[in-house]
This record gives C-alpha cells, structure tokens and sequence, in this order.
C-alpha cells in the first residue's frame, strides 16, 4: 500500500466525513487548535481606544449568537444615554390614533424572541468581514404595534426615527447645506405589516446595551444593519415616498450593465438602487485542526430565501459541499462546516460560495466589478490559511 493518498481518497474522505457531521446534534466546534490566517492586516485584532467602531472578530465565532460585548457596532452619530424609566414610543402621522407607547406599554404586549442575523452593508474583505452578526431579540411584532394605533387609509410608508442626530451634509445640485440630521429610514407598509419585524428591548436574553440601541430598536429582518434603527424615538405613517438623507441619498450602489462590458463604453447604463434587503453572501470565517481532519467554518448571509447549497474550494480544485447547521432559521445567519481531509502542509487558499434556491449564486470578485459604490459587496472572499 503506496502511503501517498489520491486526489479521489481525499475527495472520498471528505465527502464521508461531512456527512457524518451532517447528523451531529448542533452545530459546535470540535477539541483542536485554530489554524493560523495569513491574509489578516499586520494589526489585525489590536484593541483601538479610540475606535467608535466595534467589529467582531470572526476568528472567534463559536455558535449562534454573537456575545453582546462582540457584537458588531457602528453609528453616523451619537450613542444616546436614554432613560428607559422616562422613555416614550411616538406614533405618528397617518395613524388612525396616534399615541406615546411607554416601555412598560409596549412589554404589555405578546412578547417572541427571534434569530436575526445581519450586516452593515459596508462589510467586507477589509475589515475582514467583521461588520456582521447574529444575536437573539425579544421584543414586540411591529406589526401588533400598527394595528395598535391603527393603520391609515392613505398610509404607504412607515418611517423610522432615531435618537441619534447631529450635522451632516446635505447636497442639492451645485449648494452644500449643513445641516441638522436626524437618523431615519423607511419601509413600504407591506412590509411592516409582515409578521417578522421586530421591536426589540432585550438582546440574547439581556436588556439592549446601549451600542445596540437601548432601550428600543427595530430590527428588519433580511435587510442590511442600517434598516434596524436603534435608540427608536418615532414611526411615523405617511402617503408620500420618504426620502430622508440616509434613505435615498446615503445608501446608494451604482452598477454599470448592459454595453460591452467596459465602464466607458458608450452604452453602459448605469443603475443605482436603494441599500435595503441583504445581498447573498458567504465567508469563511475559521479553520479548526481537529482529529485527522482540518473543519473549515463560515457562515451565510442573505434576505432569508432559502439556500440551495454552500461550496467550499480549495486552492483552485473542484467545488464541495458544505454541512449547514441544523439550528439556522429563515433569518439568522447560517453557519456551515466543511470536513478538510488531507490537508498538505504549506499556505492554501480556500473560498466558499452561496447559492439560493432562486438560483442566484454568490459573485465573484470579477463579477462585481462594475459597481462604483463600495456597499453591498456580497463578492466571494478568497482566504489565506497556513497548514504547519
């Protein structure tokens, strides 16, 4: 017996591994050590005291819900001190019975807990993927908060206001006014009315922290971070399209299509479209040395559509399937696993991709590279690792 093994035993091995782990209870990591990345920035992890930014270190994803000091946070403005005891839910405009809803109000209610995952909709390979996150809320349907009040006849959008505001600059053709924002978005009526968005107060069983968006927020699933407004103040029913700076100045991607394919071509279209629901997106987010095998682990993103598969590569060679997790719901993140058997010692590049049961496949790089704006880049993300 030759002690070399075949491309076909590798592939073999691997595919009876991952299904074995396909019948593991839940998802977890297995007894081993981390495999070192070699694509991370030279200070890659180093705390910044400075930073109103926290990033999760994806490194370090070990089940469901990111841990409330990881999760992701970034703002456009202040982070609002609110007094809960003190704290009024206005509703307003087209509501048939506009109202002020007090904490204690709104905890009155039929309360869920509900899985949502989420990212901002800059995230990317830059800051290594780690503007994303998955936690459990419990809150309130907003929809029973609508019907609270009552939805108006002539009612065809319901905004969003938060606490946060501050200056911002506000363009109107060749004028540049500073102005006084305060943050909003809005969603069509419809989609309000569905049952899974959520006013959320606690956050994986504990009160919001004040990064998160205490003591209320909303959470939108299957849209990007910047659709789930924290520290809300307002909903506001209205007829007329809302277009606030951070909805329809703010939030655009820029796409060239059509023509010959080059940005200059003279029939290039190019389209821009509101940042609104999640772009399908996967990301390798650590590899784990275990018992004769290496598990490659990763999660996945997107608008809830159900998935018709996750593939890993490795180092150019044919696509495999990956394990999904049995816990993932409609719109938490879905983790995923992929059994590496026969890893050579040396620097490998490995890369997963996502499709959904519409069809759509995760792009790559290549593929998005029309698009002038950097969000929403769901591009796959070709990662380093060193096998010692």
């Amino acid at each position: 017996m030759p002690n070399s093994i075949s491309r076909r035993d590798v592939l073999r091995a691997s595919a009876a591994a991952s299904a074995m782990w396909a019948f593991a209870p839940e998802w977890a990591l297995a007894q081993g050590e981390d495999v070192p990345f070699t694509d991370l920035p030279a200070n890659f992890g180093q705390p910044n005291p400075a930073a109103t930014t926290r990033t999760l270190d994806i490194r370090k994803i070990d089940g469901m819900f990111t841990p409330k000091d990881q999760f992701f946070a970034i703002n456009h403005f202040d982070r609002p001190q609110i007094d809960a005891a003190a704290y009024k839910l206005k509703l307003t405009g087209l509501a048939n019975k506009p109202a002020e809803l007090t904490l204690a109000d709104l905890k009155s209610m039929k309360s869920l807990d509900f899985a949502a995952g989420y990212e901002c909709s800059g995230n990317s390979p830059r800051g290594i993927q780690g503007l994303a996150s998955c936690g459990k809320f419990t809150g309130v349907r907003l929809s029973d908060v609508l019907k609270r009040v009552g939805v108006g006849n002539k009612t065809r959008e319901v905004v969003f206001f938060g606490t946060d505001h501050g200056a911002a600059d506000v363009v109107f053709r060749q004028q540049t006014f500073k102005l006084d924002q305060q943050f909003g978005r809005s969603v069509p009526i419809d989609e309000a009315l569905k049952p899974e968005p959520l006013l959320a107060w606690n956050l994986n069983g504990e009160p919001l922290t004040r990064e998160q968006g205490f003591p209320l927020r909303l959470i939108m699933p299957g849209r990007y971070g910047v659709s789930n407004v924290k520290w809300l103040s307002e909903i506001r029913q209205q007829q007329e399209r809302y277009v606030g700076h951070y909805q329809a100045r703010w939030y655009r991607t820029i796409r060239g299509v059509g023509g010959s394919g080059k940005d200059d071509g003279p029939d290039t279209q190019w389209i821009e479209n509101e940042v609104t629901h999640l772009q399908l997106k996967s990301v390798i987010a650590r590899v784990r040395k275990t018992s004769g095998a290496h598990t490659i682990i990763g999660f996945v993103l997107n608008d809830g559509t159900p998935l018709k598969s996750v593939e890993v590569q490795i180092d150019g060679g044919p696509w495999q399937k990956a394990v999904m997790d049995p816990a993932n719901t409609q719109y938490s993140w879905k983790l995923f696993s992929f059994q590496w058997v026969g890893a050579t010692p040396g620097e490998h590049t490995i890369v997963s991709r996502a499709t959904d049961a519409d069809g759509v496949v995760q792009p790559t790089a290549a593929e998005l590279a029309r698009k002038r704006t950097f969000l929403e880049d769901n591009g796959q993300f070709p990662r380093k690792v060193k096998i010692g």
